[in-house]
């Protein structure tokens, strides 16, 4: 079937995870109408994705391919073989919107005219990489899988695929993967060579593609590659083995590390080969190393990795806040995971984590005009700070249109396309709502609409729309943060971090969850050096900072104390539309010494210089005005 052969508007019943297998099914294609969510999935259709387009264009990315069609073909544009797989993920993201019948006839001839260049230069024996089948490529396929990417491009390519034929019932790009795949079975598969790809990623898109097409050796597959890391398959170079988290079996391993995307595209890859085989010591392993991950190496804002060096995780409690590195991919990869774990247990601690790195680590590496980006996301800019983000020197201080490596935005393009799968779940005879948005979602037994402001505002009502006869239970996520939430005025008895409202339901039935918003105050572990003495701000599921142009006085001579955070006036910002903003008043403290290391005395600290009126932003909205000094963590007493 081909794309033209689908009305426009008539979604496929299937998500972007689709699974039977968990403690929780999920429940896909939910419809966001309004709110926060909706405002970025339009920014996405109107600007992320025409820009990505662009960029591909001038980059080379299409370029890459075409050209293999040419006798004499020209050099690979690029430093990297795994540039394919932008176009892969902006392809993922464009089916949901085609699929939606929301993108224009431009997005479309983009999908159509990449889709067919893959048709026709994919090799006879269905390997696919533009890098690789260039004659003039220094290296061979298959010669260096710790750095070719091969695998890695093979997952993003079925993430894709399968997109296109659920979403829009476009089987092209399934068949051109389903070749790959079969030639990487046929490689690497039971009783042959064994190896592994240096990027994990590839595990998540067999079993998808397992899902899809019901053939169970790309489940085997999946879990070949699961299980063979951490036995010394990969020839290391540049890194040493945890980088690629081959120094021990995933089972084994003590705790995440490593390259951060890595670490967390495998563990989502384990989860759903745990998922579906059943798989309880897999499961329980990655249970074990996602609790040691949120309590150690988690950053406030869910960012993930520490080091810039390597991209890396970092040791527990190392997270520095000026060199948070937070890869936005990384962002997405935790979510890949923590999606997983709630389908395979239910609970709604996965969800909590979801929702933290959501609204934050993953938000804030798109400007507010969706034409700019943050490859690594820190919690602070100091007032001299002259790095740029990203690995070229040179560029704007800020967000930057595009990288030499540019996973990141086409990551933001397909998550935010699909973001309406990642809403609710269903268990029986129940619905749960993962994530709160202005929406619908609908299952074959149950149809509720939902009206929200979240994250704004707490109170979220959901109206049943089709019900069936029988007593059925709607469940409603309270985050962790939530203390003293109401389900229809009385105290919710929230168990394992749901409310449960169950009845036989008839059409306008109604019920009212409100979340108290109250500003939070946070410290920080006693171990975690880099935050000692410091507090932060958090209101519902985001967390604020302050930008120098919102403070009378120098930001690292502001010194706040929790009741002046607690009890700071929320409000609508003046400049930044739609968003609440934070006022307060902040104790001013400059230095008392100009020394670097003064001597330590007994005599009482300094009284604060003053006050000066402050202003905290969220955090996923700095860096849209003037390139000044931010803190996510200030001085605190």
């Amino acid at each position: 079937m081909t794309s033209g052969q689908l009305k426009p508007g008539a979604e496929a019943r299937a998500g972007a995870v689709r699974t039977e297998a968990g403690a929780v099914t999920p429940v896909p294609g939910a419809r966001i109408t309004g709110g926060l969510l909706k405002e970025w999935q339009e920014r996405n259709l109107r600007a992320t994705i025409p820009h990505t387009i662009e960029q591909l264009r001038a980059a080379g990315n299409v370029e890459n391919l075409s050209r293999l069609l040419s006798d004499d073909p020209a050099p690979y544009r690029g430093r990297y073989p795994f540039l394919d797989t932008d176009l892969y993920k902006t392809l993922e993201g464009l089916a949901y919107e085609i699929g939606a019948g929301r993108a224009g006839e431009d997005v479309r001839e983009f999908f159509d005219e990449v889709v067919g260049l893959l048709e026709r230069v994919q090799a006879d024996d269905g390997y696919l990489n533009s890098f690789f089948q260039d004659p003039a490529a220094a290296r061979k396929p298959w010669e260096d899988l710790a750095w070719g990417h091969e695998m890695y491009n093979l997952g993003h390519l079925v993430q894709a695929a399968v997109a296109a034929n659920r979403r829009m019932g476009d089987d092209r790009l399934l068949k051109v993967a389903a070749r790959f795949a079969d030639l990487v079975v046929e490689r690497y598969g039971e009783g042959r060579e064994e190896a592994v790809c240096g990027h994990p990623e590839v595990e998540m898109a067999l079993v998808e593609l397992y899902r899809e097409t019901g053939e169970a050796a790309y489940l085997t597959q999946a879990g070949l590659f699961v299980d063979r890391r951490g036995r010394g398959t990969l020839k290391h170079s540049i890194f040493p083995p945890d980088y690629f988290q081959d120094h021990a079996p995933i089972r084994e391993m003590p705790s995440v590390t490593g390259h951060a995307v890595r670490m967390a595209y495998l563990a989502a890859g384990a989860a759903d080969v745990a998922l579906e085989t059943g798989d309880a010591g897999l499961l329980a392993a990655l249970e074990r190393l996602w609790d040691d991950m949120a309590a150690t190496k988690l950053y406030l804002t869910g960012g993930l990795g520490s080091r810039h060096s390597d991209e890396a995780v970092g040791d527990r409690y190392e997270l520095p806040s000026e060199r948070s590195y937070s890869e936005t991919c990384a962002a997405i990869a935790v979510m890949q995971w923590g999606w997983r774990m709630f389908l395979a247990t239910g609970a709604a601690r996965y969800l909590d984590v979801f929702e933290r790195v959501l609204f934050n680590a993953y938000a804030v590496g798109l400007s507010a005009d969706g034409r700019a980006f943050f490859y690594d996301n820190p919690l602070q800019r100091r007032p001299d700070h002259e790095q740029r983000s990203g690995a070229e020197a040179g560029g704007e201080p800020l967000r930057r249109a595009w990288f030499g490596c540019p996973c990141c935005p086409p990551n933001i393009v397909r998550w935010m396309a699909q973001l309406g799968d990642y809403l609710a779940a269903e268990r029986g005879d129940a619905l749960h709502l993962a994530l709160y948005a202005e929406g619908r979602v609908e299952t074959d037994a149950f149809a509720v609409s939902v009206e929200t402001s979240y994250p704004w505002d707490g109170e979220v009502r959901v109206t049943v729309e089709r019900a069936p006869d029988r007593p059925y239970a709607l469940r409603l996520r309270v985050p962790a943060w939530a203390r003293g939430a109401t389900l229809d005025g009385e105290p919710v008895a929230a168990v394992d971090g749901w409310a449960t409202a169950e009845r036989v339901w008839s059409p306008g039935d109604s019920v009212v969850l409100r979340l108290p918003m109250p500003v939070r105050a946070h410290g920080s572990h006693p171990y975690l050096d880099a935050t000692r003495g410091a507090a932060a701000v958090a209101r519902g599921p985001l967390v604020y900072c302050v930008e120098q142009q919102d403070a009378a006085a120098p930001v690292d001579d502001l010194v706040l104390s929790s009741t002046a955070i607690v009890n700071a006036h929320s409000m609508a910002s003046p400049d930044l539309p739609g968003a609440v903003v934070l006022r307060l008043e902040a104790e001013v403290a400059p230095p008392s010494s100009a020394e670097l290391y003064p001597e330590l005395t007994a005599e009482p600290p300094a009284a604060p210089a003053g006050t000066a009126p402050v202003t905290l932003v969220p955090y996923f909205l700095w860096g849209n005005r003037r390139p000044e000094a931010m803190r996510v963590w200030v001085r605190a007493r």
